[in-house]
């Protein structure tokens, strides 16, 4: 089966405790191992176009590798069975319209968009030692006319791009070249002038899009057309070419503004807080932010030691990505679907697909980086494919992948890292991870900055709640809840974590083209404190409704409180908050049991757990529903229970010309929790706590003893308060007061004492405010540290002045002594 887009070559042919603080970087420095086949010494007649195309050939086929090894022979196999698949079905008939019947006309550019990839499927198979394909002469034959064909009826200069531009500038030329170099010595010279020729006419450079001269490349497009101009500079012997790609990674032409190596304060690319951005505003570290860091570190090492090797010492940032971006959204292996955009609706790249990529990712840059970089990636990849049983890596990748991945896992030096343990808020994207040693919880937030979902292109068709706040909880021993076909069979209108109105949706992205949607609300975001806990907040303005919510999320060590109030609509419809929708799997009776009850485990039953007090999944954890604080009669609205058995199709959710998914229906079982506030509720709250892989009795006894009280919960705050760790935590939407602790406006405030030692966080996620005072509910005697933004005023009722204007919702911090 075809994989789409961007991840055809990443799987196929790819090859201590975590800290969230900034890494600082060393020089960058030439490669050592690993890098590939070094450059012409002085003296040396080797050809260096010559040594760099043998090179990009290793990339593709993986080199030497011993057939025999299991993990080796199941690569191969797969290899073999995905190209004998193409090559079986090949049109080679007089008068053919295209190669493949499903992929006609071949003049159309999705139909040769998607028809390039399999014949260099096909070419890596030749290419490759120990197929059935390897060294044929008829399959050649085949494969050098088929490039023939279709650069006759479909891709060559005389034409203009109709279409998606993606298919023309990138992914044609991009397999085209790839093709290229696996039968570059049996190729006409006439054929390979033909095929440089239209590559250079649709991706002359990667600076700018060719169908819209004005349109500056950015962030992952700039780094495919980067790879792509450099082995069209090989192939054609060009050094223009090889330094227009090499200083494409830098934009030289344009001084430096669309540089893959700085950090940016707005619009496409890393951000220092860890974030990632493309379009303009959607999160996408796990597929675009990938992309990039695969495509700017293949040409790091395609190039290395060479005449053209990339030299910009701010290469730093690509390395400081993996611990500061990627680290923090990569669970056990498995990509976060918080950062996946409108990946998630892809069934032939689920989370564990773009997971097994950016691992792979890692460990190629890992080849050509510093050495004190290299060995953390190696670690932390280590950890990740160990710990991934559910979807082995090694069954995720192709040959090239492998062999690095083996010679990391072989290796006793290498030791593994352990999963991460702390609290993210990554501002400039809308997203926070909270982690702790068995589990990790990611939030998906939006706001007028950041996109509530991106669709188009027939992708993402249900995608209308995945940035109202969805709350993604993953086990470790549960890691493919996500992935295991929970898109096509979740109940789209009832996502974990999200309010909403539940009126019935179209579907989106049926148009050509991608677009993404934006609220209008300015609250996204939280503060982090001491690095592990956390307070995040989301001002709900439903799309097209007149629905509006405030909505808070506090994060302790072993918890996750979540509060909504002043939840108002008036146009007669239900609305509902959903505590989860957990995906049971298959065939799964997991055990749920409520105030200590058992309940039945028959698929379609639907329970009133009103005045539930905790309730419990086994496999997952608990579930504890505080109520109201004291004197808060704001109405919660029925508490409610489902299990049922949900069927779908992947061809529903996603219906994309090269990422479609298929018909076949899908049938999962899901427990799902919400609160019913009726139709168009007033002022309505509600409060709930997650206890991810607590046991029933540790969740009675939380219930019970609650280390945990809401102190606010209303339309000037929310807050809680964690006896055992000392934490005030508070969002406050307008100026007032909450147990205890004051603030002069809108903002998020975590407070914490340990013996006389006090640390305090502050942010300001609406970004609306210049400056913030807080007073603190007791007296302070000095300052230890400060942010140069922070002012402390000791006293009786200590008072901090907070600048947060143009702090873009970081968080501002200080240490006190009372």
């Amino acid at each position: 089966m075809a994989l789409p887009r961007r991840q055809m070559l990443a799987l196929a042919g790819a090859t201590p405790v975590l800290s969230f603080l900034p890494v600082t970087a060393a020089a960058a420095s030439p490669p050592a191992e690993g890098a590939g086949p070094g450059p012409a010494a002085a003296g040396d007649t080797t050809d260096p176009y010559d040594s760099l195309l043998a090179r990009a050939e290793q990339e593709l086929t993986g080199g030497a590798f011993d057939p025999a090894d299991p993990d080796f022979a199941a690569a191969l196999a797969a290899l073999e069975t995905e190209a004998t698949t193409w090559w079986e079905r090949l049109d080679t008939t007089p008068g053919r319209k295209a190669l493949w019947a499903d992929l006609s006309p071949a003049s159309d550019p999705g139909m040769f968009g998607q028809s390039y990839p399999r014949l260099r499927t096909i070419a890596i198979a030749w290419a490759t030692p120990g197929t059935t394909l390897t060294g044929r002469r008829d399959v050649l034959d085949t494969l050098l006319e088929g490039l023939r064909f279709l650069g006759t009826v479909g891709y060559h200069p005389g034409r203009a791009e109709t279409g998606n531009w993606w298919f023309w500038e990138i992914g044609a030329p991009r397999a085209l070249m790839d093709t290229c170099v696996l039968v570059r010595a049996r190729l006409s010279p006439a054929d390979l002038t033909a095929y440089v020729a239209a590559v250079a006419r649709f991706c002359p450079s990667p600076d700018r899009r060719t169908n819209i001269p004005s349109l500056a490349e950015t962030g992952a497009n700039r780094a495919d057309k980067a790879v792509i101009v450099a082995l069209r500079g090989l192939l054609a012997r060009d050094p223009a070419s090889l330094v227009l790609a090499r200083d494409g990674l830098s934009d030289i032409r344009d001084g430096g503004r669309n540089s893959l190596f700085r950090y940016v304060t707005s619009g496409d690319g890393f951000y220092e807080d860890g974030s990632f951005v493309q379009h303009g505003s959607v999160a996408y570290t796990g597929t675009y932010g990938s992309v990039l860091l695969g495509g700017a570190g293949q040409l790091i090492a395609l190039l290395a030691g060479s005449e053209w090797a990339v030299s910009d010492p701010a290469v730093t940032v690509l390395y400081e990505a993996v611990e500061r971006s990627f680290a923090p959204v990569v669970f056990d292996g498995v990509m976060m679907d918080a950062v996946r955009g409108r990946a998630v609706s892809r069934e032939r790249s689920r989370d564990h697909h773009d997971g097994a990529v950016t691992v792979s990712r890692v460990l190629q840059l890992a080849a050509g980086a510093p050495a004190g970089h290299a060995a953390r990636w190696r670690s932390l990849a280590k950890g990740w494919i160990l710990r991934n049983e559910a979807t082995p890596y090694k069954g995720l990748v192709g040959i090239p992948a492998l062999a690095r991945a083996k010679a990391v896992l072989d290796d006793p030096a290498v030791r593994p890292a352990e999963r991460p343990a702390g609290h993210v808020v990554l501002a400039d994207m809308d997203r926070v991870v909270h982690r702790r040693p068995g589990w990790a919880c990611a939030l998906s937030l939006s706001s007028r900055r950041i996109a509530a979902y991106e669709a188009g292109n027939g992708e993402n068709l249900h995608g209308w709640y995945t940035g109202d706040g969805m709350t993604y909880l993953y086990d470790g021993d549960d890691p493919s809840a996500f992935g295991d076909g929970f898109w096509p069979t979740v109940d789209p209108y009832r996502l974990p974590g999200t309010t909403v109105d539940t009126r019935v949706r179209a579907d989106l992205g049926t148009s050509p083209g991608t677009s993404t949607y934006r609220p209008t609300n300015a609250v996204a975001g939280g503060a982090a404190l001491d690095g592990r806990f956390g307070a995040a907040a989301m001002e709900l303005a439903a799309q097209d409704s007149t629905l509006r919510a405030r909505k808070a999320w506090f994060f302790l060590d072993n918890a996750v409180v979540a509060l909504g109030a002043d939840i108002t609509a008036s146009d007669g419809r239900t609305v509902e908050t959903v505590v989860e929708n957990r995906n049971l799997h298959a065939d799964g009776r997991q055990r749920f049991t409520v105030d200590g009850r058992r309940q039945p485990d028959e698929q379609g039953r639907r329970a009133d757990l009103s005045g539930a007090r905790w309730a419990h999944l086994d496999g997952f954890g608990g579930f504890v529903f505080p109520g109201p604080p004291r004197g808060d009669v704001a109405a919660t609205g029925s508490l409610n229970a489902l299990r049922e058995e949900r069927t779908g199709t992947w061809r529903a959710v996603n219906t994309g010309a090269d990422t479609g998914g298929s018909s076949a229906p899908v049938t999962r079982r899901y427990l799902t929790l919400w609160f019913d506030h009726g139709p168009s509720p007033s002022s309505a709250s509600y409060s709930y706590v997650l206890l991810p892989g607590a046991s029933a009795v540790a969740t009675g006894v939380w219930s019970l003893s609650r280390p945990v009280a809401v102190v606010a919960n209303n339309a000037t705050a929310q807050a809680v308060e964690a006896h055992r760790h000392g934490l005030l935590a508070a969002h406050f939407w307008q100026a007032g007061t909450a147990g205890g602790l004051s603030s002069s406006g809108p903002g998020t405030v975590l407070v914490r004492r340990t013996g006389r030692h006090v640390s305090v966080a502050v942010a300001d996620p609406g970004r609306t405010g210049t400056e913030l005072t807080v007073e603190l509910p007791f007296r302070v005697r000095r300052t230890v540290r400060a942010d140069d933004t922070v002012t402390v005023t000791p006293g009786g009722r200590t008072v901090l002045t907070v600048r947060v204007g143009g702090s873009r919702g970081h968080s501002h911090t200080a240490e006190l002594v009372q």
